[in-house]
């Protein structure tokens, strides 16, 4: 069985018992239960469920992990003819979500 969900803007693929790496999810400290209502398709292997624009009553639950910084990403900038170049970089947080249960909401 598994979902699509939106979280942050962006959509995910996710199952039962696989880790989750999205946007910091503020409010949330590790140990805390998530729960993703925002699911947009449910597949449990012979029928998919796909809402418009959500499943009515189906929900994610999980568990968040972790907060951290992903790996450095340098943003070049530069100017042609113009003696003008600058590097910057950027650490993207992120909340690490262990998914716990996929429910349908479907009886």
């Amino acid at each position: 069985m598994y979902a699509i969900i939106e979280a942050s803007g962006r959509q995910y693929r996710v199952e039962e018992g696989m880790t989750l790496f999205t946007e910091r999810q503020n409010g949330k400290e590790s140990g805390d239960e998530i729960v993703f209502d925002r699911v947009i398709l449910v597949h449990n292997g012979e029928e998919a469920t796909v809402g418009k624009p959500y499943v009515n009553g189906a929900k994610v639950v999980g568990k968040v992990v972790s907060h951290g910084r992903d790996k450095k990403v340098l943003v070049v900038k530069f100017g042609p003819r113009k003696n003008f170049d600058r590097v910057n970089g950027h650490r993207q947080w992120f909340t690490e979500v262990s998914i716990e249960k996929i429910e349908t909401g479907v009886k």
